[in-house]
C-alpha cells in the first residue's frame, strides 16, 4: 500500500472521528433532556429523566378509589414502564451513531498494528450519553475502599 494512500486513508478516517467526536457531543446535549412518562390505571403517572431518576410523580383525580398498597404498586410499575421506554428512547437517540459507526473502516485495518478506534469511540460516546463510566481499567488498587483514610 503505498504511503500517499494510506494518508488519504487516515485523513478521511480522522476527519470520521473528527464528526463522530462533534456528533457525541449532540447526543449528549440531546440525552441531557431526554424524559419518560408511563401511565397506570388513569390515575398513577411516572415521569423520569435521562438518568432513570423519578422526576414527577401526579395522581389522577380517582386516586381515592384505590387501596395504598395498589397505589404503590402502581407507582412502581410506571417507573419501570418509564425507564423501559426511556431505553428504548435512548437506543433511536443512538441509532444513527452506530450506523455511522459501522460503516467505518477498523483503524487497524487501514494501518497495521493500531487499535480498533471504532471500538473506543463506541465506548466514548455510550459512555457520554449514558453518563456512565467504566472503571475497569482502574489502575492500583490501594484496598480499603470507602473506610480507607484516604478518602
Amino acid at each position: 500500500m503505498s504511503n500517499e494512500r494510506v494518508r488519504a486513508e487516515m485523513q478521511a478516517v480522522l476527519a470520521e472521528v473528527r464528526e463522530q467526536a462533534r456528533l457525541a457531543a449532540h447526543l449528549q446535549q440531546q440525552r441531557a433532556q431526554l424524559t419518560a412518562s408511563a401511565t397506570l390505571y388513569d390515575c398513577v403517572t411516572v415521569t423520569v429523566n435521562a438518568d432513570g431518576t423519578i422526576i414527577d410523580t401526579r395522581f389522577g383525580p380517582d386516586i381515592a378509589d384505590y387501596r395504598y398498597d395498589e397505589i404503590a404498586r402502581a407507582v412502581t410499575a410506571a417507573a419501570h414502564a418509564a425507564t423501559a421506554e426511556l431505553g428504548r428512547r435512548m437506543q433511536q437517540l443512538l441509532r444513527p451513531f452506530e450506523e455511522r459507526r459501522s460503516r467505518l473502516p477498523k483503524l487497524s485495518d487501514v494501518v497495521e498494528g493500531l487499535p480498533d478506534y471504532r471500538a473506543i469511540m463506541q465506548r466514548i460516546v455510550r459512555e457520554s450519553a449514558t453518563g456512565a463510566t467504566d472503571f475497569t481499567d482502574s489502575g492500583p488498587s490501594r484496598g480499603g475502599g470507602f473506610t480507607d483514610s484516604g478518602w
